[in-house]
């Protein structure tokens, strides 16, 4: 059967984007099961999945049948260990097989599988492991420290299973040997729970998101979109394999889609490794933050024979310098800015296909999703031009949660009528194009007038002297509060008073003048959650 017949797959092949918004709509076939979509439907088992990159060398490729038979097996091994359906199992390994192999058996056996950071220090990793009742936990020898110290303090787990050497657990290895390499599916649906996926923390405490079996094919219209239709390639982020943004905008739409992922568990991220990466692997699609490619740009790329044809990116501000280096430097390769958040992920994005892309916008709605601004006490739809929060109907859409875990009264206060607010603010102009402003809880007020930390932190990265920025408001007799910017200086730059009334003016030649920072204070590094967004809340706190 043609991929392209088959009612498994996601399609979005219409002319323009008009007829798209009107024609999409889901799908999804009975007793849909997310390990059958990435690895069973595809006609060719045999075709490669995972390009496996060791940090010593080693290259290893996986098949969709050999990634079937492994998490067959796992399955098989965890159910032994009395893992059940509806059971959470933590998943903490850097972008490593076992990571991929977890969560698949976890699906297969109708449990819910909790992605978690390799970087969590014990409060972060203990806080999920316990807030989500975790019974079994996959972790890699580089948490095996942190995941000592946290287990005894998670009094539902049961079972820690070690990946790579000296990990001090049982072997991942070993759980698997004896176990069969056949596995009859739980019977699912779209509905069903599958996955626990915790919020960065950067407006509150980290909170459990759980989304069901239909998550991932609910990604796939913007994949298609932001890769620009032509979706036969090799794909690759250097992003956390445990974090929506790796694992929804690239790794599981690729799956979904029949095409090979590159897997890479490195440490910090090097321009110049990613660079060799994309060359070696012929890396055609990939999802970038802004933060790195700002450094990819200090790095001639001109050295490497890229096979590269689109750039997905979000998570931060996108500025028109990196798409005019795309244009420049990478032979007019798009850069599409993406928007979504964990509660509900890929709903606005670029195709430069069907329409330009304007710098600072997020582009527009993805079809199959209903988005909009709406006064968020009432939930009625603004006019276009007018400040908003950004809304998305819930029913019907596999990329909304379900609900927070264990917080059903919180998922009550992000809800209106039929609609989900992101909590974010934004503006649609009158040609469908969706502006964020900044979040709801960040909002700045000064002398009487709504100021969004965001805009004035695109102003400043546009300067050769600024790395980094994070916008805050802070007390004033006067004016109530006033803009306070933390700024991390470029590389070979200095704080220093000359900059300061420099960046001061730099703001407020383009923006308002009530908008300009009217204090600045240097730091040679800004506080980032894991994910690699400036922790706004905690910059007045160091």
């Amino acid at each position: 059967m043609n991929p392209e017949d088959d009612p498994w797959y996601c399609r979005l092949d219409y002319e323009g984007y008009e007829e798209a918004r009107r024609e999409f709509s889901w799908d999804l076939p009975e007793g849909y099961n997310l390990a059958y979509d990435l690895l069973r439907k595809h006609p060719d088992p045999d075709a490669p999945a995972l390009l496996q990159a060791s940090p010593d060398g080693r290259r290893e490729t996986y098949s969709f049948r050999d990634l079937d038979r492994l998490s067959n097996r796992l399955a098989n091994a965890l159910e032994s260990r009395g893992i059940e359906r509806g059971d959470r199992v933590g998943v903490i390994v850097p972008q490593k097989p076992e990571n991929a192999l977890t969560h698949l058996a976890c699906w297969k056996m109708g449990a819910i599988s909790l992605p978690l950071s390799v970087l969590f220090g014990p409060e972060a990793l203990g806080h999920r492991l316990d807030d989500s009742g975790a019974t079994a936990v996959v972790a890699d020898a580089s948490v095996r420290e942190t995941v000592r110290e946290v287990e005894d303090d998670c009094p539902a787990l049961d079972l820690v299973v070690g990946v790579g050497e000296d990990h001090g657990f049982e072997p991942f290895e070993s759980l698997l040997e004896g176990s069969a390499e056949e596995y009859a599916l739980a019977e699912t649906t779209a509905e069903t729970p599958a996955i626990i996926i915790y919020t960065s923390g950067s407006t509150g405490p980290p909170k459990g998101v759980l989304h069901s079996h239909g998550v991932w094919v609910g990604h796939c219209p913007a994949f298609s979109m932001y890769f620009e239709g032509d979706l036969e390639g090799v794909y690759w982020t250097p992003a956390d394999w445990a974090w929506i943004g790796a694992l929804g905008d690239l790794v599981f739409p690729a799956w979904h889609y029949g095409q090979p992922v590159v897997g890479t568990p490195l440490g910090k991220f090097d321009p110049e490794e990613a660079y060799a990466i994309m060359e070696e692997f012929s890396v055609t699609g990939t999802f970038l933050p802004p933060t790195a490619i700002r450094m990819m740009m200090d790095v001639d790329s001109t050295q490497y024979d890229l096979s590269i044809e689109a750039i997905c990116s979000g998570g931060e501000p996108l500025t028109p310098e990196i798409l005019a280096w795309a244009d420049e430097e990478l032979g007019g390769v798009p850069v599409n800015e993406l928007y979504g958040q964990t509660e509900a992920n890929l709903l606005v994005t670029n195709c430069r296909k069907w329409f330009p892309a304007r710098a600072g916008s997020m582009g527009k709605p993805v079809p199959g999703h209903d988005v909009r601004v709406v006064d968020p006490e009432t939930g009625e739809e603004l006019p276009a031009g007018e400040i908003g929060e950004i809304a998305v109907r819930r029913k019907g859409d596999p990329v909304v949660f379900s609900e927070y875990w264990n917080r059903s009264g919180k998922t009550d206060s992000v809800t209106v009528g039929e609609l989900h607010l992101t909590g974010d603010l934004g503006s649609l102009d009158e040609d469908g194009y969706f502006w964020f402003k900044s979040r709801n809880d960040d909002l700045i007020v000064t002398s009487g007038y709504r100021v969004g930390p965001r805009e004035i932190e695109d102003v400043l990265l546009d300067h050769e002297g600024v790395a980094q920025v994070g916008v805050v408001g802070v007390p004033d007799e006067t004016r109530g509060q006033i803009v306070k910017a933390f700024v991390q200086p470029a590389s070979g730059r200095e704080g220093s008073e000359e900059l300061r009334e420099t960046l001061q003016a730099f703001v407020r030649e383009r923006l308002a003048a009530y908008e300009y920072p009217r204090e600045i204070e240097f730091r040679e590094e800004l506080p980032r959650t894991t994910t690699g967004k400036i922790r706004r809340k905690d910059l007045l706190e160091e």
